[in-house]
């Protein structure tokens, strides 16, 4: 369902957006929010996306029985194209990355035929493919090109091992260097994204670092939520939770190798709150392991039960694996985490530690360093509630500081008014 922005009326002049995303509502990413941002602050804003399918890879069946439901979020016109779901396996999945260039490439400029944008707005988590239809766009409308970088290809591809050729790897850069050059401006989700970027683009003069921020579900309230009913038979336990995506990234062989040294802990318990690609592996590892007692999969929820989730836990997951790229990223639930004003636990490096660590919010472990996790996990569970609860006012402000939704927008209106803007 569409939800409030805390977004406020600008009296800049009003202008007319076209959002690029292979992803969007019902489908849950920050696109949606900055959809409701500009919207909120009176600009006219067209949505041209795919049929939702994410996470489960098949589509969404509210969708199916009534796609007219879907037409539009927030005052802003959707335009869908033919997706094929994502469903199961590394070639399923590569057809839906392609459906979305040719069906976006043929019938996106048909169904916006008439249609006059002052600037067009790409959303690139994986796949960077999905940048495509916004340059034969920018081409028919003469509009500038702005595109906002989560997820660094081809770097990415090598990391999880979707790729594994090196000359497969080239030719993804090739392909990269073709959409970096056609934007007129590239936002990067963390500042380590510069030089990645800049090595395919060969320049860094249209980079901008333009940080995620937390859902608006995070934000304060006067009355903090109540846990959730899910998490009641783990009361009275040192609740060390994980919620999101559970892929290759997040390097769950090394959770649950972290988990079994802290079997002699009975009262930790790793609660897993989401689904993903790698799940039923995980699954199965918990059982072989023998870790029933203490790591347990809670399932997948809607964005808008997170907050009850993180109040029923006394510390908040995040991982990724030991790889270059994932050094340079800051994970998007780090903002929502900081947000909930609960104390982290970082298994990762690079940018996302920095920011546990310089916030006061949390303790971190190497990527990859299973005891070291542990040890942390357990020094987390023997502090009072009390020096947990600094940490996680701590990185509360941080994150207001330095994730504020609001000012970060107002950013991203300069910006799409003129590319050129620092």
């Amino acid at each position: 369902m569409c939800s409030a922005s805390s977004g406020v009326a600008t009296s800049d002049p009003t202008l007319k957006v076209l959002v690029v995303s292979q992803y969007f509502w019902p489908e849950t990413f920050r696109v949606n929010e900055v959809v409701s941002e500009l919207t909120a602050r009176g600009h006219e804003v067209t949505v041209l996306t795919g049929r939702p399918n994410y996470p489960e890879g098949e589509l969404l069946p509210e969708f199916a029985a009534s796609p007219s439901r879907f037409s539009s979020y927030a005052g802003a016109d959707i335009l869908r194209v033919p997706l094929r779901p994502r469903g199961k396996g590394s070639f399923k999945l590569l057809l839906n990355y392609w459906s979305f260039v040719f069906w976006g490439c043929l019938s996106g400029p048909w169904l916006l035929r008439g249609r006059r944008f002052d600037a067009i707005f790409v959303f690139e988590t994986s796949p960077i493919t999905s940048a495509l239809p916004a340059i034969v766009l920018k081409w028919i409308k003469r509009a500038p090109l702005s595109m906002w970088v989560l997820d660094l290809w081809p770097d990415t591809l090598k990391a999880v091992g979707m790729v594994k050729s090196d000359r497969a790897l080239k030719a993804v850069g090739l392909l990269c260097r073709f959409i970096y050059r056609r934007c007129d401006l590239i936002l990067g989700q963390s500042r380590a994204f510069a030089e990645p970027i800049s090595r395919w683009e060969g320049s860094a003069q249209r980079f901008r670092y333009f940080p995620q921020w937390s859902e608006e579900v995070f934000d304060a309230n006067e009355k903090a939520p109540e846990p959730a009913p899910e998490l009641e038979p783990h009361r009275g336990r040192f609740n060390l939770l994980f919620a999101g995506n559970i892929g290759d990234a997040q390097d769950f062989p090394t959770l649950l190798a972290a988990a079994t040294l802290t079997r002699d802990r009975p009262d930790i318990h790793w609660l897993i709150v989401g689904d993903g690609r790698a799940a039923p592996q995980v699954r199965q590892d918990i059982a072989r392991l023998g870790l029933t007692e203490t790591v347990f999969m809670l399932g997948r929820y809607p964005v808008e039960r997170m907050p009850s989730f993180f109040a029923g836990a006394d510390a908040l997951l995040v991982s990724l694996k030991a790889e270059p790229i994932f050094a340079m990223t800051i994970p998007g639930k780090v903002q929502s985490y900081l947000a909930a004003g609960k104390p982290l636990l970082g298994m990762l490096d690079g940018e996302g530690a920095r920011v546990i660590q310089e916030s006061g919010a949390g303790l971190v472990a190497p990527s990859g360093d299973a005891q070291a996790l542990a040890e942390q996990a357990k020094a987390l569970a023997n502090l009072s509630a009390e020096e947990r609860a600094h940490m996680g006012a701590r990185g509360q402000r941080f994150g207001a500081t330095h994730f504020k939704r609001s000012a970060l927008m107002s950013q991203l209106e300069v910006w799409l008014a003129n590319p050129a803007a620092p």
